[in-house]
């Protein structure tokens, strides 16, 4: 029996490589059972002991790209979003793109009166359907093994609790519910922290069932960086023009003018970004179960 080799996680941490944990992530991004299988047992037999995630990764990258791009796209994800950066407002944009999908009113930046002192949220927003307000704290890291913990749930709750202690006499107070975004995960004493102390939390992988994954999932919105047809540089271009989210170029190519592509490349993405749309539409419901 083959002894599976011990690799480094992002965070440092070390555990027993598992194949099937592999192909069923490789089929949670749509590829075909046995192109799963087939993927994962070619990075199996070269998979060498102290190898870290990142590497299997990208080899999986690899091999899955040339099977196709959108499910490439769709695998590479978390990664996307990590190319959002060097600075925390893409990510602020791209969150704000998501609620309004899911049909909120949404501001950034927004300075907001508490009882003590004013705060700027990142994100306010409100459902006129639901007349819920919410604002939100968000935390954007550019390294996968970093995890919000629970210092940063400590400050926002002290910050979001001075704006719930408004004086109902004097006015009414903006918010109803306060919230905690991160692009990564949540360390253990956070969500232990947030759960007794009713702090909302959004992240990766967390909560189970409605989590950051799931819901860019079911609303079929996805960064611009997650597009495998574009160079780093070109991402970076559109970010810095106010081109966040693949849907956005689908719905507009003319977007895509400040690349200067050939019409070929433009066709070739906007291919690619419909592959990606549509797969997720056909298993989102499946994501939403597995994540």
């Amino acid at each position: 029996m083959m002894t599976l080799p011990i690799i480094t996680k992002a965070d440092g941490s070390t555990e027993i490589f598992d194949p099937a944990r592999l192909a069923a992530s490789l089929e949670r991004s749509g590829a075909g059972t046995h192109a799963a299988a087939r993927i994962a047992n070619t990075i199996t037999n070269t998979v060498i002991p102290g190898s870290s995630s990142k590497e299997i990764y990208t080899r999986a990258f690899s091999l899955l790209r040339r099977e196709a791009r959108p499910i490439a796209a769709r695998y590479a994800l978390r990664r996307a979003l990590l190319e959002l950066g060097p600075t925390g407002h893409p990510f602020e944009d791209f969150v704000s793109h998501l609620y309004r999908a899911e049909g909120w009113q949404v501001e950034t930046r927004k300075m907001i009166q508490g009882k003590c002192v004013s705060h700027e949220t990142d994100f306010y927003a409100s459902h006129p359907e639901q007349n819920v307000f919410l604002a939100a704290e968000l935390k954007y890291h550019n390294d996968p093994g970093y995890k919000t913990d629970l210092k940063v749930a400590l400050y926002v709750k002290s910050r979001f609790d001075d704006i719930f202690s408004c004086d109902p006499a004097v006015r009414t107070c903006p918010i109803d519910r306060g919230l905690l975004v991160t692009n990564t995960k949540f360390t253990s004493e956070a969500i232990t922290y947030a759960e007794c102390a009713g702090v909302e939390l959004l992240g990766w992988g967390y909560p189970i069932t409605n989590n950051l994954f799931a819901r860019m999932s079911h609303a079929r919105v996805y960064p611009i960086t997650a597009l495998t047809s574009l160079a780093r540089a070109e991402k970076r271009l559109l970010i810095e023009h106010g081109v966040i989210a693949v849907d956005e170029i689908v719905r507009n190519r003319r977007l895509l003018d400040v690349l200067h592509l050939s019409s070929e490349r433009v066709g070739e993405l906007i291919a690619e970004s419909d592959g990606l749309l549509n797969l997720t539409f056909a298993h989102h419901t499946a994501v939403l179960a597995s994540v």
